[in-house]
């Protein structure tokens, strides 16, 4: 049986889940790293995942180190990449990764990228494989269900893909981690979906010390 598709964020506590959008090669370059513009939004984006950064998980899924927090937030970060049988991204995210991630990308399983780029896939050590959609959001979540067998499909992001699967109606559940920051300005993890198309049922809370985990199950109207 076909697992759910699914999206995992943290959404900042005025509703925004990055800050304000600035070339990936500002952000990720070393060329770019004393720029204020990829400071800003360095500082922005490590203070909305401040609670993911100490997480046992975390650490040793990326080879940070050994240790590392265990609790809710932990066992919660755990679960999400333990039911991610394959990933859906944007050109965007990919860009940005392409420059951040190490050698052994973080995710060990396949992922699809939505692009207009065409590229032979691209694998990584450890079980990552990026491969490259030239034909649509639906085309590339038909291939991720395909590679994910009975595990579900993660949308891993950006926002606006995350977005046009929602307006789709082929999300079947999502989760936000709502951390104590304010943003003011940013990308909006709703600003482009229709309301009168989706609705959501709120399936499970979970609070820690450091944030608060928020999950809803979503049907198309």
């Amino acid at each position: 049986m076909a697992g759910k598709v699914f999206f995992s964020v943290t959404m900042s506590l005025d509703g925004f889940m990055a800050p304000e959008a600035v070339p990936v090669e500002y952000v990720f370059s070393p060329e770019g790293q004393n720029d204020p513009r990829a400071q800003r939004w360095m500082t922005k984006w490590s203070e909305l995942q401040a609670w993911l950064f100490p997480q046992r998980w975390f650490r040793e899924n990326l080879k940070l180190g050994e240790g590392g927090e265990e609790g809710l937030d932990n066992d919660i970060a755990r679960a999400t990449y333990e039911r991610t049988g394959a990933s859906v991204m944007g050109k965007r995210m990919f860009d940005g990764g392409e420059l951040a991630w190490p050698e052994e990308a973080p995710f060990h399983t396949p992922v699809f990228v939505v692009t207009h780029t065409k590229r032979d896939p691209w694998e990584r050590p450890g079980g990552t494989t990026f491969h490259f959609v030239n034909d649509g959001i639906e085309s590339a979540l038909l291939q991720a269900r395909e590679a994910a067998g009975d595990r579900d499909v993660r949308i891993a992001g950006g926002a606006e893909t995350i977005q046009e699967y929602l307006d789709s109606g082929l999300i079947d559940e999502f989760s936000i981690t709502l951390a104590p920051v304010l943003f003011g300005t940013g990308i909006r993890l709703f600003d482009r979906v229709d309301p009168a198309r989706l609705a959501l049922d709120q399936a499970r809370t979970d609070a820690s010390s450091r944030v608060t985990h928020l999950t809803y199950t979503a049907v198309k109207r």
